[in-house]
């Protein structure tokens, strides 16, 4: 049995050491976006919680459940774009539930990105 003292001693350092471990998030990318001048543009998106650099986590992560985390099926969100030709290089690399994830497409343009994309590419 514990006594007050030791249990007062195992709750303290449980606090100091910020208490149990945080579990890995489910799923976990690099995204990035390059322009064709070369500049790259990379966030970060972890899903299960949804966080992240990724200036819109929660909508990515809806997108890539929806499609299972395929790439090549996120759905598409309808939003007008403008037909200027700037194409962007779209990539992201990671895992979805533990499955390795290596992604390339390439759009005319970076709102293309965004609505092809369910959002994902949105940054």
């Amino acid at each position: 049995m514990f006594g007050a003292t030791s249990l007062a001693a195992c709750v303290v350092a449980a606090m100091c050491t910020g208490g149990p471990a945080t579990a890995a998030p489910d799923s976990s990318f690099v995204l990035s976006l390059t322009d064709a001048r070369g500049a790259t543009t990379f966030v970060e998106l972890t899903c299960g919680p949804a966080q992240g650099s990724h200036p819109q986590p929660d909508t990515a992560c809806q997108a890539l459940e929806q499609a299972d985390g395929d790439f090549a099926r996120l759905p598409a969100k309808e939003q007008l774009c403008t037909m200027i030709h700037s194409p962007v290089l779209a990539r992201a690399s990671g895992d979805w539930h533990g499955t390795p994830v290596d992604f390339t497409a390439e759009y005319s343009n970076r709102c293309f990105a965004d609505a092809r994309s369910g959002g994902v590419f949105s940054f």
